[in-house]
């Protein structure tokens, strides 16, 4: 669809569910996550939905995205846990050549594969690898070569935990910009503490954990972090202003935002009281 929600059309069909689209450098092709009773697996179209076929197929993958080549896409591959695990906390990154279909762990420096390392995103220059891993502790943002050498922590946070809530403070979701300049992501407390997940009915303690759901921007060197906004799932538009969304109770459903030169507005892409996963960009 077009920016103000126009022109929209279905690329797939079926009782499966397709979510977690990214669309290739060359705007020619997208890949997406497809969730049945049999598992997941990851599928290639083109920008009209045609021509689909299974890539690969397993318990849990997640997030895949491409190499600024068109030709290879990583993803998260995450294990087996328990029942309302993160699936980051048990999990690693695969590289794949679409074209012909052979896969292998990302990561091939043996310090860093001894980590979980989860929901990649390629730099401009298809040379690093931005993604989530535990090795400090706490999930954060660190940003590698492509064989996970010279792993660096990239967007430090003041604390370790939140103050009020007294839970740790994650990092989740980074998405390189165009330019190669800058990482967005998420950062806040994880809703596996929230009432859903825990089983212990607690709405206030629900409502202060969503409160810390917030995306931040951070130059890819480290330095010059700030504050977006509200909300979770970054994305960045072809010409480099990030997104975010956060529910939104007088829409029934999220409010997407995109940043611009003169401030902020609404990309109204989710119709009112509809159900929705995270979306892409066509270059």
């Amino acid at each position: 669809m077009k920016e103000d929600g126009s022109d929209s059309r279905q690329l797939t069909d079926g009782k499966p569910h397709c979510v977690q689209p990214s669309c290739s450098a060359d705007g020619q092709k997208i890949v997406f996550v497809q969730r049945s009773h049999q598992g997941m697996a990851i599928w290639l179209c083109d920008t009209e939905g045609k021509h689909a076929k299974e890539l690969i197929r397993s318990e849990r993958i997640l997030l895949p995205s491409w190499l600024p080549d068109s030709k290879h896409i990583v993803w998260m591959s995450a294990g087996a846990g328990q029942k309302n695990q993160d699936p980051a906390s048990n999990s690693q990154l695969r590289i794949m050549n679409t074209k012909t279909g052979e896969s292998r762990r990302l990561f091939s420096d043996p310090e860093q594969i001894r980590f979980n390392n989860a929901m990649p995103s390629i730099s401009l220059d298809g040379t690093q690898v931005a993604f989530v891993s535990d090795r400090s502790g706490t999930f954060r943002i660190w940003v590698s070569q492509l064989d996970g050498s010279d792993a660096k922590l990239v967007s430090p946070t003041p604390r370790e935990q939140d103050e009020i809530l007294k839970l740790p403070l994650e990092q989740k979701v980074p998405a390189w910009s165009p330019d190669g300049k800058w990482i967005a992501h998420w950062e806040g407390v994880e809703m596996i503490h929230m009432s859903q997940f825990t089983g212990l009915n607690n709405p206030k303690r629900d409502q202060q954990i969503a409160a810390t759901f917030h995306v931040w921007v951070v130059g890819s060197d480290g330095k010059n972090k700030r504050k977006v906004g509200r909300g979770d799932d970054p994305t960045w538009s072809p010409d480099g202003f990030v997104t975010r969304a956060f529910p939104d109770p007088q829409r029934g459903g999220p409010k997407v935002m995109v940043e611009t030169k003169s401030g902020e507005r609404e990309l109204p892409i989710v119709p009112r009281k509809r159900n929705w996963g995270r979306f892409t960009w066509l270059p």
